[in-house]
């Protein structure tokens, strides 16, 4: 490493700490020095914010102290300790209705155990069928993709609409083309809306690949449409509002992990009463009925979102629910929002203005390369001077070693990086790959020169500092490095 490469870096992330934006979010430095103190330990870096938030020590200080302090057990019983479970679980479904701004009399709130636990609720309930399609963005996460095998079981149309432009942003022709496919004019929409067999539009309102961030007026479009919507928000939640007095989709998923930290294993699914009501579910739990006959082969499932939650809930970990969206509101989401789209556009300036010698650009942005309409999400490859890839195995492998915790591979959104990577619909035929067992010699196949990009992501907690630190990372690791590097590399697992 140069002592020039090293000392721009450093005078960059001088100057952003500097400005008064920056200046404005003071309040996370002064956190990140408290709550967030684990964070420095051992000189770590943490950019993965977008496949877990950090948790504050406020938050877990709150958990022990609940648990010593009282006693809980299965709301599903009838006694002091299950009560004062069940008030508690209650207490956080209001909580996460107050935070979203969702009106009680027209949302529910059914915890899941995570986002992806929340699209199969949806997925394998809908009334899916050859008059009622589904209609997705190629971006999505797996998650989400996946609602699709639901649909193609019940024989019913499954359309995507494609990524455009160097950005790898939908156009909204696109989008309604897709929507207005198969159906005739606004008779039709009307009747299938009385009819209640709509149709499904899924879309996340920020990409957890490219941090694109899609219109939220889709919703309201695709609504006028006769369709139903399902709006992953598990991205877009930790750092920007979703007001649903103005924004009123079918269906949101989240993760309060990715928006706090702790708890995992718990996420929810806000849902729309009367869309819930169009939902049939295909089969039962325990917790989710009224009354079941063995030999009468009946059952009567709960009309409430308690007919959604299979089994026993997670009572002991939805309280910190509650406690974790007081703590982002009492920091502010508008506040995290400045901060980290400070951060974002700052390094996307200097990654994408960094050259070789020979004049090459270090690196390769996937996604728009400013700050405008995105989210914190960076996703990106670095390149040697001859304007090959760095193998993203290798970036993950020699980042760690020095600290950093980011996230290299597709990120489970897989039509992302099929139009980030250029790969063509053709090239992707079943009977192509039929003998390719593995990733890797799925990306030979495809004569992919890499498996995957590198991914930074910000969030909560993050500071200049760790921008700073990630870019003389970049500049002493990468600039001016010819490869590739003599490394043997482990295989790719999964994507």
């Amino acid at each position: 490493m140069t002592t020039e490469k090293h000392t721009s870096a450093a005078q960059a992330g001088v100057r952003i700490a500097a400005t008064a934006a920056y200046a404005s979010t003071a309040r996370i430095d002064e956190l990140r020095a408290t709550e967030y103190r684990h964070l420095d330990r051992d000189g770590q870096v943490y950019l993965d914010y977008a496949g877990a938030g950090v948790a504050a020590r406020a938050q877990i200080v709150a958990h022990h102290g609940r648990l010593v302090s009282g006693l809980y057990s299965n709301p599903h019983s009838e006694n002091h300790t299950s009560e004062a479970a069940g008030s508690l679980v209650e207490s956080a479904r209001r909580a996460v209705l107050d935070f979203f701004r969702a009106d009680p009399s027209e949302y529910v709130v059914i915890f899941t155990p995570n986002a992806s636990g929340a699209c199969r609720l949806v997925g394998e309930a809908y009334g899916f069928g050859r008059g009622c399609p589904l209609v997705l963005t190629w971006d999505n996460h797996n998650s989400v993709n996946g609602i699709r095998e639901y649909a193609r079981a019940a024989r019913a149309p499954v359309r995507y609409v494609p990524l455009a432009g160097p950005e790898l942003r939908v156009a909204e022709s696109d989008v309604i083309a897709a929507l207005a496919a198969g159906r005739r004019g606004l008779a039709d929409r009307l009747r299938w809306r009385r009819s209640g067999t709509l149709g499904l539009f899924a879309y996340p309102a920020q990409s957890n690949f490219t941090g694109v961030q899609h219109p939220l007026g889709w919703v309201d479009l695709a609504q006028q449409h006769g369709y139903d919507v399902l709006l992953d928000a598990a991205a877009f939640a930790p750092t920007n509002r979703l007001d649903l007095s103005v924004v009123r989709p079918d269906f949101v998923c989240l993760s309060w992990y990715k928006l706090f930290g702790y708890p995992t294993g718990v996420g929810a699914l806000l849902a729309r009463r009367d869309a819930l009501t169009r939902l049939r579910r295909p089969w039962f739990a325990g917790g989710t009925i009224r009354a079941v006959s063995v030999q009468g082969d009946w059952h009567q499932p709960m009309e409430d979102e308690s007919g959604f939650e299979d089994g026993t809930l997670n009572f002991l970990s939805i309280p910190d629910v509650e406690f974790g969206l007081g703590w982002l509101d009492s920091i502010g989401v508008d506040l995290v929002h400045t901060r980290v789209g400070l951060l974002t556009g700052w390094l996307l300036e200097q990654l994408t203005a960094l050259r070789h010698r020979n004049g090459r650009p270090l690196v390769r942005v996937y996604g728009p390369p400013t700050g405008d309409a995105r989210g914190g999400t960076v996703a990106f490859n670095f390149r040697y001077p001859d304007g090959s890839l760095v193998d993203e195995r290798l970036v993950a492998l020699e980042s760690s070693a020095a600290g950093f915790a980011l996230r290299t591979g597709c990120f489970c959104n897989p039509g992302a990086a099929e139009a980030a990577f250029g790969i063509s619909r053709d090239s992707l035929r079943r009977t192509l790959l039929a003998h390719a067992e593995t990733i890797d010699q799925h990306l030979a196949t495809l004569r992919l020169p890499t498996g995957g990009a590198v991914r930074v992501s910000f969030g909560l907690a993050s500071t200049a500092t760790d921008a700073e630190r990630f870019l003389a990372f970049a500049e002493s690791t990468y600039l001016d490095r010819n490869g590739p590097a003599a490394v043997r590399l482990a295989p790719r697992i999964r994507c």
